[in-house]
């Protein structure tokens, strides 16, 4: 039930309300506005639950992955949002961010470029800054561990070729995949990815590690080193 019109949500037909609907049809049968007024519990004097968060996925055109990235303080700036229904909305999106990362957490044994996003992109894909990872890997590829190396700001980030390659030693890696996010969405490599790239390939070979691709992961997809023949 959408309208312009101001009409609190105890005035609708039953299975229009989003609790009831829920109970009635299940949640598959919610719009996205409906399970985030079920969130926020009420609305204004002037706008019902629901037509307040339409405002707010409007305002991040409908992706929950920019909604994603609103902080408590960016959405109290909604009238009608205040600390604790920041909290709730910033707690479920977490809560919904950390299902998927379980699930990928199953990735053991990397085959493909694909595999290497999967197991990154829950920690890569939104954030507002840059943030350099490594998956370790045995000789047969199977996932010995991943770390975040380094972060830096919204263009770059440095990282010391010496620390990646102790921290392979530790691990008795003998391959590994390195990757970093782009926040602008840009997928193409600058040219200090693709100098880190061949330095750090250089550098591992000297003690028997092979870098095996460099992923650059954003919200829309990734890009690797290894697939476009870059390494």
């Amino acid at each position: 039930m959408k309208s312009d019109s101001y009409f609190p949500i105890n005035t609708w037909n039953e299975e229009d309300r989003p609790r009831e609907k829920l109970l009635m049809r299940g949640k598959a049968h919610l719009c996205d506005a409906e399970l985030l007024a079920i969130i926020i519990g009420s609305g204004t004097q002037k706008l019902s639950a629901v037509q307040l968060s339409e405002q707010i996925l409007n305002h991040v055109n409908k992706d929950l992955n920019l909604l994603y990235r609103l902080s408590i303080q960016d959405l109290q700036k909604f009238k009608g949002i205040g600390e604790a229904k920041a909290i709730s909305i910033v707690s479920a999106m977490e809560l919904g961010r950390r299902r998927v990362t379980e699930s990928i957490e199953k990735v053991s044994i990397i085959k493909s470029s694909k595999d290497s996003y999967h197991l990154l992109m829950p920690h890569l894909s939104d954030l507002p800054l840059e943030e350099f990872w490594i998956i370790y890997l045995n000789n047969r590829n199977k996932v010995l561990g991943k770390e975040q190396l380094s972060t830096g700001g919204l263009t770059g980030t440095v990282v010391d070729i010496r620390i990646v390659l102790k921290r392979a030693l530790e691990r008795m890696a003998t391959g590994i995949v390195l990757a970093h996010n782009h926040p602008s969405g840009n997928l193409n490599p600058s040219q200090s990815d693709i100098k880190l790239t061949d330095k750090l390939t250089q550098a591992a070979k000297l003690i028997e590690i092979q870098v095996l691709d460099h992923v650059i992961i954003t919200e829309s997809g990734y890009f690797s080193f290894a697939d476009e023949g870059m390494m």
